[in-house]
């Protein structure tokens, strides 16, 4: 505030003595400044907190209440706290000058005084003022500054840290689909092999066993040196359990080439761009890698499956994302039901799949476990946010699957959850991705 804005400011002199107004309001009026007046203490706050001056000149014997009380009610008031008030007095005991000062006025000036002395400190004190009110919205500026970059800097933070996990998580993808792809080529060498002999050795044993047939056809008494190896050998047993011994051969190692299609399918190590691939299959292949988790166990039955699935076109997608969104969901669900599971309750989990649009699909997976309070629903989807157990946990997961299907597929993740009703993850994503897109949809990440 320069020295010319200085002579600019509204000065409010309150005075019972009209003299003393008429000279005083004159002086300063000639002087540049806006004058009000009031004659005594009460009207003074009126006019304050209907119009605030930039200082006040108070007197402190007046009718009604004092200068003193008019003091001290303006600095109990935060709207009219900070305005500077200078008392012009008779008094001129020190006692009084102390007690002014006390009360919050910026100075003293007791009368007869010269009209040069009040211009002075009128300006001085409005200096202070003025220089006080611009540091004052200098630091609430600096104040919003900083907050506004602490903010930034958190928001950079968490996403530094979500892009960390990220990369984490699919450097642990791709290094899962080079070890799958390892033991796959490891395993299905063998097991081909196996397999593959497992026929002839069924023909082979068929035609031995049709031998030994004809043989106790065209020689039904045997001597009794071979009668008692045919007893030792209990070849009654053998001939009927044999078949049923390459029959569960076989039957194990179709199983084993199974689980090995489905780890090739879940890891989808060669399939990196996009590519319409059936969702029902990336279902059912996570589906058999958490078999284990599913079954019956000793202390708790097994977690029912139902499958509601409809008539689905291809969708094109990244599978292996998509994938591992499907094993986060199903692994969540599955966490959720062991409480249940442990009273030994019916627990389930329906899979539902319907084609909504013409280019758009939705897969919802539900669980009847106990279901979430609205203030953890709401959090669900924030990195690093975790219910469970320190080690149990990173927090990742749904955030993860929240990024691959928003931003990676162009959809929607929402999560529908009440406190003993279960849970519900419903996915929806195109049939066909648009290239020509550049961001996602506005979603709806959580709702009740």
């Amino acid at each position: 505030m320069n020295s010319q804005q200085l002579d600019y400011g509204t000065i409010l002199i309150v005075d019972d003595n009209p003299a003393n107004l008429d000279v005083l309001s004159d002086f300063l009026d000639s002087s540049g400044f806006e004058v009000l007046v009031a004659q005594d203490g009460t009207s003074a706050i009126d006019k304050v907190n209907y119009a605030p001056p930039h200082l006040i000149l108070l007197d402190i014997m007046m009718p009604g209440i004092d200068g003193f009380e008019t003091c001290r009610r303006l600095k109990a008031n935060p709207d009219t706290q900070e305005i500077p008030i200078i008392f012009t007095s008779a008094l001129a005991d020190t006692v009084d000058k102390v007690k002014g000062l006390s009360l919050g006025a910026v100075d003293y000036i007791t009368k007869p005084f010269q009209q040069e002395e009040v211009l002075a400190r009128v300006r001085l004190h409005l200096k202070l003022y003025f220089i006080g009110q611009e540091l004052a919205q200098q630091n609430l500026l600096l104040e919003q500054r900083v907050s506004e970059r602490t903010a930034k800097l958190n928001q950079v933070i968490q996403e530094l840290q979500t892009a960390q996990v990220q990369l984490i998580q699919s450097e642990k993808m791709s290094s899962l689909g080079q070890l799958v792809a390892g033991v796959a080529h490891e395993i299905n060498n063998p097991v081909n092999f196996i397999f593959g002999n497992l026929t002839h050795a069924n023909d082979y044993t068929s035609s031995l066993l049709e031998i030994i047939k004809t043989y106790q056809d065209k020689y039904p008494d045997p001597d009794d040196e071979l009668q008692e190896t045919l007893e030792e050998l209990e070849l009654d047993f053998l001939i009927e359990d044999l078949p049923k011994l390459l029959r569960s051969m076989q039957v194990g190692a179709e199983r084993i080439r199974e689980i090995v299609l489905s780890l090739r399918k879940f890891s989808r190590i060669d399939e990196a761009e996009l590519k319409a691939v059936d969702i029902h299959d990336g279902i059912d292949t996570t589906l058999m890698i958490l078999h284990n988790r599913i079954k019956v166990r000793s202390s708790s039955p097994a977690i029912e499956i139902l499958r509601d699935y409809g008539e689905l076109p291809n969708v094109e997608c990244y599978s292996g994302q998509l994938n591992q969104v499907f094993m986060n969901l199903l692994a969540n669900a599955i966490d959720a039901l062991e409480e249940k599971r442990d009273r030994r309750e019916s627990t389930s989990i329906t899979i539902t799949t319907r084609r909504v649009a013409e280019n758009r699909v939705r897969i919802s997976i539900a669980d009847n476990g106990l279901g979430m309070e609205e203030a953890v629903r709401d959090k669900i989807f924030n990195p690093f946010f975790t219910t469970k157990p320190i080690g149990k946990g990173t927090g990742m997961g749904l955030a993860i699957a929240y990024s691959i299907v928003v931003e990676k597929h162009n959809g929607s993740l929402m999560c529908l959850s009440q406190r003993g009703q279960g849970t519900e993850f419903v996915i929806e994503i195109p049939c066909v991705q648009d290239s020509r897109a550049t961001a996602a949809p506005e979603v709806q990440k959580v709702q009740g």
